[in-house]
């Protein structure tokens, strides 16, 4: 105990004299030192910035001429791009992986200093990843699925006045705030613009409506396109399907959110259940030392933090299974 306050006060005593040397000399050593630190940060992004670029020219380039196989690399990337497009991102495909890259390898890093255990840490490293992952896709899908609610509230407006015209059946919904949700409201008005102020023809604003907007909007476009361009006397009632086609899939969605949540809630009280056993059984003294200072204890913690993570991510994995029309999968 004597030896540990010896160093620790010979150790403040060091940085006080040292920090005093710097002030009279006005050497500026850290100043020094953290310029350098922040050049070699600015030359490995801008090297990552130029590797990445080249990637995703050549990935379009591919995307382009060959059609991708779905494989689990396609997949991953489909959940990436869903994830950046939810999230609104500034990144990109590639950005996005290296940034995942960089933050797996310090936290492997960091497990390696507590662990002192190359292998355990690389597991547990994996199996936290994988969690977070999971959580950040699972709040994509809520974020998507109220931005698809959003979609049908605004189409269950606009299909009952479609029959004066698309354009005029937006408008009027456009007249009051409440109608429309304020996170797809400015693509409306951006439709609205398009057709009376930017000189874009009827399909070219609706198509990049409909490109904002994503895939749920795609049977209203069509239908739009086709009535605005060739109507006839009842046509309008083709809009009033996806009246009907809404109605269906919110009872869907509504039977699937109640599965889901008892899914998760279930998994949430075991969870803790478990992780309040551990507690409680680390107050013994000899459980303690066995789990926290021995190597096999390490190892079945290590298995135990992996299978939780692991299992949330198969929980998700299942409900992403049962996924209907217009949902990131």
């Amino acid at each position: 105990m004597e030896t540990r306050t010896q160093i620790l006060i010979s150790v403040g005593i060091g940085i006080v004299v040292f920090n005093l040397i710097n002030s009279f000399l006005e050497i500026k050593f850290f100043e020094g030192f953290s310029d350098a630190v922040f050049d070699i940060i600015d030359t490995i992004a801008e090297y990552l910035g130029k590797y990445n670029t080249k990637r995703l020219i050549a990935r379009i380039k591919k995307n382009r001429i060959v059609i991708q196989k779905e494989n689990i690399y396609a997949k991953y990337n489909r959940l990436v791009e869903n994830m950046i497009y939810n999230f609104n991102l500034p990144l990109t495909l590639e950005s996005f992986t290296s940034l995942l890259c960089i933050c797996f390898a310090i936290i492997t890093l960091i497990i390696v200093t507590i662990m002192k255990s190359i292998t355990l840490s690389i597991m547990m490293t994996i199996s936290i990843f994988t969690a977070l992952l999971t959580y950040f896709v699972m709040k994509s899908k809520a974020m998507h699925a109220e931005k698809l609610e959003n979609i049908m509230d605004a189409e269950d407006l606009i299909c009952p006045l479609a029959r004066d015209g698309v354009l005029n059946a937006i408008k009027k919904v456009m007249e009051s705030e409440e109608y429309i949700s304020p996170s797809i409201r400015p693509y409306f008005e951006q439709f609205i613009d398009n057709c009376e102020n930017n000189g874009y023809s009827f399909k070219q604003a609706i198509t990049i409506l409909n490109r904002q907007l994503g895939p749920k909007f795609d049977n209203f476009t069509k239908k739009a396109i086709i009535f605005e361009y060739n109507e006839r006397k009842g046509m309008a009632d083709i809009f009033m399907d996806i009246v009907d086609e809404n109605a269906v899939l919110r009872e869907i969605n509504s039977k699937k959110e109640r599965i889901f949540n008892k899914m998760n809630r279930d998994f949430i009280l075991k969870t803790i259940i478990i992780i309040l056993f551990f507690l409680y059984a680390l107050s013994v003294d000899g459980f303690r030392n066995f789990m926290l200072q021995t190597n096999l204890g390490k190892i079945i913690n290590s298995i135990l933090v992996s299978i939780i993570c692991l299992s949330f991510a198969r929980c998700q994995a299942l409900q992403g299974d049962f996924s209907t029309g217009g949902e990131n999968k």
